[in-house]
Parts: structure tokens; C-alpha cells; sequence
């Protein structure tokens, strides 16, 4: 075999190679439906309206503390 014959079949080779080493990525779609739990957003509006209410109840009415 000659020097360039050899170079040929080593790239070759390792194109091969390479190429039989890629990734394969496979999307699916889930098979339970996703659900969002927003329980703490409700929560937090609620005890923000609460804190609004007291600081406005606290500054019409400065006698009780």
C-alpha cells in the first residue's frame, strides 16, 4: 500500500468512527400533563391585601400603640 493509500483509509477510518459516535436526540411528548401548583402566589396576594389593609388601618387611627 502507498503512503497516500494509507492516509486515505486511516481518514476514512476515523470519519467513520466519528460519525458513529454522535448523539441521537429523541423528543416525546410527557405521558402525565404537566400541572402548575399556585398556591403560594394566592397566598401572597392574600397576606399582602392583609398587610396593606393594617398599615392603612394603623395610620387613620395612631392612638392604639
Amino acid at each position: 500500500m502507498s503512503d497516500t493509500l494509507r492516509r486515505y483509509a486511516v481518514l476514512i477510518g476515523v470519519a467513520l468512527l466519528v460519525g458513529a459516535c454522535t448523539h441521537r436526540v429523541q423528543m416525546e411528548a410527557p405521558k402525565e400533563p404537566i400541572t402548575i401548583n399556585l398556591n403560594v402566589k394566592i397566598e401572597h396576594e392574600v397576606r399582602v391585601k392583609v398587610e396593606k389593609e393594617l398599615d392603612d388601618m394603623f395610620s387613620e387611627d395612631s392612638e392604639v400603640f
